[in-house]
C-alpha cells in the first residue's frame, strides 16, 4: 500500500460534520430518533451504580444538539428524585469535531437557552475528548452510563477502496467481505473499550445505523435508495471527466451497515472476548424513523412547495456527507473542489425537486442495552 493510499484511508476530516451547529440544524430525523428512545435511557438511569460521581458519556455526539434535550430530561429526572450526586457528562468526538459550538450549546450561548442543563442544574460539569470511540477513552471502572446514537457505524479505517460505488451497500462480494471483517473487528474493540470504562452495574445504550430483518437501511427503504443516487449523480461527473476515476474511487464511506445478526454475534458467544468482559445483552430491537421533511411535505400537500422539500432533504444529507465528497477532491484547488461539491449536490436537489415521488431520508436503527455485570 503506497503512502499516497495510507493518507485517504486514515484521515480523520473524512468523518467529520458540518460545523457551527450545521449538522444539528439540519439533522432533524437524528433529533426524532434520539427522543423516541427517552424511555430506554430513563429505565437505565434507575439502577446506576452507587458511586460518588454519576460519569455520563456522549461517544460521537458531533455538536451535541441532536441529543441536549435526552441529557436534559435524564438530568432533571435524576434531580426530581433528589439524586444530587455529581453529574459528569463527556462529549467525544474526532479532534476535527465543532467542539467549539457543542460547549456553547451546553452554556446557553447557541441554540436553545431553556436546554443547557450545564447553567440550569448544580454539580453538572460538560467535557470533551477529541478522540475515536473504538478505544478505551474514560478510566477503567468510572463510566455510570454511556450512550451512542447514529454514530458506530463509522468504521476505524477504510479497509479497501469501493470502484464502482460510494457505499459498501453496494459494493461487490469481495469488498463488501473486506467492510465486514473491519466492522467485526472495530465492534469488538467498541465493545471491549466499553467494558473496561464502564463500572459493575452500568449500562451502554446505542443506536446504530444498520440493516433491519427486512434488509432496509438508511434511505433506502422503498423508493429510490439514497447511497444509490450519490453515486449515480458522482459517476456523471466521472464520465464527463470533470472528476478523475482515482477521485471517483476515493470517494468510499469509510461505513459498514452491520446486520442484527452481526451486532448480536459477540453476544451470543460465550466464550467471546466481549462475553468474557462482562458485558450482557440486555435487548436489540430494530427501529425506523420516517423522515421529517417527508412527512412535512407530505402534510402540507400545496402549502410546501416541491423546492422546498428539496432544499430541506438535500441539506440534510449534505450535512454529513459533504466531507466525503471533499476529502476525494483533496488535491485540487479550495474554490475548484467547492464548484464541484456544489454543482453535485444541486443536480441530485434539482432531481428531487422535478419529482418527489421515492424521496426520503428514512431512519433505520438498530437499538441495543447492555450491562457491564
Amino acid at each position: 500500500m503506497n503512502s499516497k493510499k495510507l493518507e485517504i484511508l486514515n484521515t480523520q476530516d473524512v468523518l467529520s460534520m458540518k460545523g457551527e451547529g450545521y449538522y444539528s440544524q439540519k439533522t432533524a430525523g437524528a433529533k426524532t430518533a434520539i427522543d423516541s428512545i427517552q424511555e430506554i435511557l430513563e429505565k437505565s438511569v434507575t439502577p446506576l451504580p452507587n458511586k460518588e460521581i454519576l460519569r455520563f458519556a456522549d461517544y460521537g455526539a458531533a455538536d451535541g444538539g441532536t441529543s441536549q434535550e435526552l441529557w436534559y430530561n435524564l438530568i432533571n429526572l435524576i434531580r426530581s428524585r433528589g439524586d444530587d450526586r455529581v453529574i459528569e457528562i463527556i462529549y467525544t468526538d474526532l479532534a476535527s469535531n465543532d467542539f467549539s459550538t457543542l460547549f456553547k450549546k451546553m452554556q446557553g450561548m447557541h441554540g436553545e437557552k431553556e436546554l443547557a442543563y450545564q447553567k440550569i442544574f448544580d454539580n453538572v460539569f460538560v467535557h470533551g475528548c477529541g478522540t475515536g470511540f473504538h478505544q478505551q477513552l474514560l478510566a477503567t471502572d468510572s463510566l455510570s452510563l454511556g450512550f451512542s446514537a447514529t454514530a458506530m457505524h463509522y468504521v476505524s479505517e477504510k479497509p479497501c477502496q469501493i470502484k464502482n460505488h460510494v457505499h459498501m451497500v453496494g459494493a461487490d462480494i469481495a469488498e463488501k467481505r473486506q467492510f465486514m471483517d473491519q466492522a467485526a473487528t472495530d465492534w469488538e474493540s467498541i465493545l471491549l473499550s466499553r467494558a473496561k470504562e464502564l463500572a459493575s452495574g452500568g449500562r451502554f445504550v446505542c443506536m446504530n445505523f444498520g440493516i433491519d430483518e427486512k434488509g432496509r437501511y438508511l434511505g433506502n427503504t422503498g423508493g429510490h435508495s439514497m447511497f444509490g443516487k450519490f453515486n449515480q449523480h458522482w459517476k456523471t461527473y466521472l464520465d464527463q471527466g470533470t472528476i478523475t476515476k482515482e477521485e471517483y474511487i476515493n470517494t468510499t464511506f469509510a461505513q459498514h451497515y452491520r446486520t442484527v445478526e452481526e451486532f448480536c454475534a459477540p453476544f451470543n458467544d460465550k466464550m467471546s472476548e466481549v462475553s468474557k468482559a462482562g458485558l450482557k445483552l440486555l435487548s436489540c430491537s430494530t427501529k425506523l424513523t420516517k423522515c421529517p421533511y417527508r412527512e412535512t411535505y407530505e402534510n402540507n400537500i400545496g402549502k410546501m412547495s416541491k423546492k422546498e422539500f428539496a432544499d430541506s432533504l438535500i441539506s440534510t444529507t449534505r450535512s454529513w456527507s459533504e466531507t466525503v465528497f471533499k476529502t476525494a477532491l483533496s488535491d485540487r484547488c479550495e474554490n475548484e473542489s467547492n464548484e464541484i461539491i456544489d454543482s453535485f449536490y444541486e443536480n441530485y436537489r434539482a432531481e428531487v425537486e422535478r419529482d418527489p415521488d421515492g424521496h426520503a431520508m428514512d431512519y433505520i436503527h438498530i437499538i441495543m442495552e447492555i450491562e457491564k455485570i
